[in-house]
């Protein structure tokens, strides 16, 4: 499992591990947790750069109905993980 580090708009590091990525409609999503074992916090971040961007600019997806659509999708891609919503 690849582990990344995203630079936070307060100029901290914050490292997750990619679970998944998919493409939905042109956009990239990432489908990543703060743990690599056993129970972890799982969070969904959307690609917001321009196309012609060197560098990927990654935000949370706080949109309810964006959030349900992929997660619907990451659900499927990954049939053998237990989600919960809490």
């Amino acid at each position: 499992m690849e582990k990344i580090k995203f630079e936070a708009d307060d100029g901290s590091i914050v490292e997750f591990y990619v679970e998944e990525q998919t493409k939905i409609r042109g956009i990239s999503y990432l489908l990543v947790s703060d743990a690599a074992d056993g129970e972890a916090n799982a969070y969904i971040l959307k690609d917001t750069s321009e196309d012609d961007s060197p560098d990927a600019c990654y935000v949370l997806v706080d949109d309810d109905d964006e959030i349900e659509a992929v997660f619907h999708v990451f659900e499927q891609m990954m049939e053998d993980v237990a989600f919960r919503n809490e």
